[in-house]
């Protein structure tokens, strides 16, 4: 699969509608004789629950999924045993398409693996592969021209969900492309294997694929040879973007696609390994949404023994999210959406402007890369296998600033009601290396494991203490992602965030619930 490092439905707003599949729905023959025929009677039989939807939004669906796994991912097998099982998901998937569809939902996206599943070898996973043409050379409905291709069954399947349901459908699975001997990437086996999203149009046509640019310890799969920058069409929104799981972490392509495409919305499949205090799942979708003013429809697996929850649908100020490391089964999130996202960003038409520091800040005698200051001693901690320096905040209110490198992290704040919880500031300005290479520089303040200063960057999601505080932080990189968890795995909006005079700052007052995290995660692309 793809990592990141790839409770219950949260509260929500009374224009939010959450959607638990219940019941069941018939299979579509795998074979459909008559699709044409077929498809076009439930078009026309089909009565929509939003013939009329409101100017302006539209209706999105993520659906969390948890997938029937193959009992031995590096075991061979033949085509028909991995269309059973395969088949087994899409059931569920079928569901759902109907599910929504009675709901009005314009799209809807499903998650990273969850049609085949994950562990497998470049061996093992070849009878689950479909032939994938290139929808940009090749204008083609599976569903009404089912004989067209060979092995292309679960495209077939797909594409005539998006019929029966009337609405956009993206999904991922694995797919196979044939290559030349003459072709110096095509890997011995003379195939290409890439882990591909597929996007259909209502009418069922195949309308845009995206292959996986950065891979996550996936053998079963070959990188292409240059990044798709993958966009589709869509009557109600316009123009969305797509990329998969550990794409986001990455300039290329996610970044660059939202820089040079005009593109507003992003269909993200994913299969993300959630990882404390810095990058959950929900964490790093609300935050690259709010960073980018763009809508984030996100679909992940449910596989909570394995870290993987946490799906959502994020505007860049507001979130619909379930993130449920307990709950069996998958989850339907459903939410309407503005066509046009409102940035976080200089929302507010006369800004505050950054809290002074008080008078007496503590000053560093020493070189301010060295991270130590006069006044604020600072201690070492591994945050998510990088080695944080970190100074305490033990009073009920302060200043606080803690430097490593060329990134200096500061910290004002109130601590409204008081509790025994042990907090720290604490930043980093480097390399990270482990499960992927990429550039770093972060401020963050997090609930620390314990009331020990060593307990400090370990996992945590329940927390008492709130804080009222202003972070900021002098950054080297344009790309800042603001993370604000509290207690319970619940997202927070910032009260304001942006650039003041060079500095990168997040301000919050009254959280719902003690403060998990509070972070601005820089990129440096360029470093990488």
């Amino acid at each position: 699969g793809g990592g990141g490092t790839c409770g219950g439905l949260r509260p929500v707003p009374s224009r939010f509608m959450a959607c638990i599949m219940s019941g069941a729905s018939s299979q579509l023959a795998l074979f459909l004789l008559g699709c044409y025929v077929a498809a076009r009677g439930v078009l026309a039989g089909e009565h929509r629950a939003a013939d009329r939807h409101e100017a302006g939004y539209y209706l999105a669906a993520v659906y969390e999924h948890q997938p029937i796994l193959s009992p031995d991912p590096l075991a061979l097998t033949s085509r028909k045993q991995a269309l059973e099982l395969m088949n087994q998901n899409l059931d569920i998937y079928e569901q759902q398409v109907m599910t929504a569809a009675h709901k009005g939902v314009q799209i809807i996206v499903f998650p990273e693996d969850g049609i085949h599943g994950f562990n497998f070898t470049r061996t093992s996973i070849y009878p689950f592969l479909d032939f994938m043409p290139d929808p940009q050379v090749v204008r083609w409905n599976p569903c009404l021209e089912p004989q067209r291709y060979n092995d292309t069954e679960v495209l077939r399947r797909l594409s005539c969900m998006a019929i029966r349901g009337q609405m956009f459908l993206v999904a991922n699975l694995g797919t196979k492309q044939p290559c030349a001997r003459g072709d110096p990437g095509c890997p011995a086996d003379g195939r290409y294997q890439f882990n591909t999203d597929v996007v259909f149009s209502s009418h069922g046509t195949l309308v845009a694929r995206y292959r996986k640019h950065n891979l996550y310890f996936e053998a079963a799969f070959d990188r292409p040879a240059a990044a798709d920058r993958t966009t589709f069409e869509t009557p109600f929104a316009g123009r969305f973007g797509i990329f998969t799981c550990f794409d986001i972490l990455f300039f290329e392509p996610a970044v660059r696609l939202l820089l040079g495409a005009q593109v507003r919305h992003v269909a993200y499949p994913t299969a993300w390994m959630n990882q404390l205090p810095l990058l959950a799942a929900i964490q790093i979708q609300r935050a690259f949404a709010t960073a980018f003013g763009v809508n984030v429809l996100a679909a992940n697996i449910h596989q909570p023994a394995l870290g993987m929850t946490g799906s959502g649908i994020h505007t860049p100020r507001q979130s619909w999210y379930h993130h449920a490391a307990g709950d069996p089964g998958g989850r339907l999130l459903v939410a309407r959406v503005a066509a046009s996202p409102q940035g976080l960003v200089g929302a507010d038409p006369a800004p505050r402007r950054l809290l002074q520091a008080p008078r007496g800040e503590p000053t560093c005698e020493r070189d301010p890369r060295e991270g130590r200051c006069e006044g604020a001693p600072t201690f070492g901690a591994e945050m998510m296998y990088d080695t944080f320096t970190l100074v305490p905040a033990r009073e009920d209110a302060g200043y606080l600033r803690v430097c490593a490198r060329g990134l200096c992290c500061h910290l004002l704040y109130e601590r409204p009601a008081p509790s025994p919880e042990l907090y720290a500031l604490g930043v980093f300005d480097g390399l990270h290396t482990v499960n992927g290479a990429y550039y770093l520089q972060v401020c963050a303040l997090v609930k620390c494991g314990g009331s020990e200063l060593h307990t400090c960057g370990r996992e945590v999601t329940e927390a008492s203490g709130s804080f009222d505080f202003d972070l900021w932080g002098n950054f080297s990189t344009a790309y800042v992602f603001p993370l604000l968890l509290a207690s319970g795995m619940r997202l927070e909006t910032p009260d304001q965030l942006g650039w003041d005079r060079g500095r990168y700052f997040l301000r919050k007052r009254r959280l719902s619930s003690g403060l998990v995290t509070a972070a601005l995660y820089g990129r440096w692309y360029e470093r990488d």
